[in-house]
């Protein structure tokens, strides 16, 4: 039976609250003031405090902040008849859950109070390895890049491999894979760790501010040139030097950048002197640069200098067993950035994120999280503070003229029965394969077979 301590100077309020709560089978306290409420908090346990912010003496937000102090894990929910910016903010940056204003729309209070019930408890859980419910752990590692999929596990190898030698290295993928972050790691697992790691993005400066970046330039050789300005190929020195978006280089660009792969040699702009470099070079693209070629658009001679070495990032949608660790990576990167104090994710929010095709991958999963780390009141991100337009193909049921019910519309479980059919007929019933696919354990799959009644046949 959940303990609820409501305060309000308002004895009216505090009876019809008591009242209403009594009924859902509730044990209500009531106090009369700030003071009387912290009495109460640090007598006895209570699963949510609901407070008023305007009472006499100490008022509600000091009264938050002190229950936030001594009792972190404890969700307060703010109600107050004056609905000012101010109040809001000053409730909500305080670490209120939920914020009700006066008069109380009672199904709202209820709302609030089941919602601060269910993440007071999924805070408190342990970690169930064949739960759908994600619960933070600390990473060991300091790497940047994570996943257990196989197709990560297979790009782990290729870093390791080609960061071994000196030779160009061309990063094929998706927007938001982490191409600049694979780049970073052939850097850092290279003999020339310590020198530096330069990035230019070739599709964000004009031609001829890029030249500069690229090579340089001696002091007069355009309008604006009052000093001689070092290039980023002279300043990697034998370090690496990253070109992200290689393909939108212009013709003129690429001719130059051809010469310093084939010879080592370019000049500043403006200058007659011949200048040499050891860097390494690593590109980026996510445009397909065969096609490229055969189009005219890009130098197929540069083409084959740049992918003496290819690597492929992987979409996101390839890698769903990834996702509650990658999820956890970035949670606890948002915790430490934006100060906030996210514990987890709830099962059905993990099953929203995980049934997305993210056609922005990585980048568009962690602004996802960033924006629900920042809106979610509780300490479990829940599926109200994802986007609502959040579901992968077909999860919305879609016209289906087999679902049940005769109206076109497929239930959620005859939708899970036949995608985790389709997937392992796909597979060929290898189950390792199919777990990888689903994102899930194999204790989950072969419940889920016996559930609903699949074989192989």
């Amino acid at each position: 039976m959940p303990r609820i301590l409501i305060t309000d100077d308002d004895a009216a309020i505090c009876r019809s609250l008591e009242t209403h709560y009594r009924h859902r089978g509730h044990d209500i306290v009531t106090a009369a003031n700030a003071a009387e409420a912290m009495a109460r908090i640090e007598a006895e346990p209570f699963d949510a405090v609901v407070t008023d912010i305007r009472m006499p003496g100490e008022d509600g937000l000091s009264l938050l902040r002190r229950i936030r102090a001594g009792h972190p894990n404890l969700p307060v929910i703010v109600m107050t008849a004056f609905q000012d910016l101010d109040s809001t903010v000053s409730a909500m940056q305080g670490g209120a859950v939920d914020y009700v204003p006066k008069p109380i729309d009672i199904g709202d209070l209820d709302t609030a109070l089941d919602r601060a019930f269910a993440q007071r408890s999924g805070g408190a859980a342990e970690r169930d390895p064949d739960d759908r419910t994600l619960i933070l752990t600390p990473e060991d590692g300091t790497s940047p890049m994570v996943g257990q999929s196989a197709c990560m596990q297979d790009l782990f190898k290729q870093i390791a491999l080609v960061s071994q030698s000196r030779a160009t290295v061309l990063i094929e993928g998706e927007s938001g894979t982490g191409k600049e972050l694979v780049a970073r790691a052939i850097h850092r697992a290279g003999a020339n760790a310590a020198a530096p790691f330069m990035a230019v993005n070739c599709a964000a400066l004009v031609e001829d501010l890029l030249e500069s970046e690229m090579f340089g330039h001696v002091k007069g050789a355009f309008t604006g040139a009052v000093s001689a300005h070092h290039g980023k190929i002279e300043l990697v020195g034998d370090g690496t030097l990253f070109l992200d978006e290689v393909a939108e280089l212009s013709p003129a660009m690429q001719g130059k950048l051809l010469r310093v792969l084939e010879a080592r040699e370019y000049t500043r702009v403006g200058g007659t002197k011949v200048q040499t470099t050891d860097a390494r070079f690593v590109s980026a693209t996510n445009a397909d640069l065969a096609s490229r070629v055969a189009e005219g658009r890009f130098r197929e001679d540069l083409y084959y200098r740049l992918k003496v070495m290819t690597l492929f990032t992987p979409p996101l949608r390839d890698r769903r067993a990834c996702f509650p660790r990658l999820i956890n990576h970035l949670l606890l990167r948002i915790n430490r950035d934006l100060q906030r104090r996210i514990q987890g994710v709830t099962a059905d929010a993990m099953d929203r994120l995980t049934a997305h095709d993210w056609p922005g991958n990585v980048r568009e999963l962690e602004n996802v999280l960033m924006k629900a780390a920042v809106m979610e009141r509780g300490r479990m991100i829940t599926p109200d503070s994802l986007p609502s337009d959040l579901a992968g193909p077909g999860a919305d049921g879609g016209a289906d003229p087999a679902a049940p019910g005769g109206a076109g519309l497929s239930t959620l479980d005859d939708l899970e029965r036949r995608h985790i059919a389709h997937v392992l007929a796909h597979t060929q019933w290898h189950k390792g394969r199919a777990c990888e696919i689903l994102g899930i354990s194999r204790p989950r799959l072969q419940r889920q077979i016996e559930r609903y009644g699949l074989t192989p046949d």
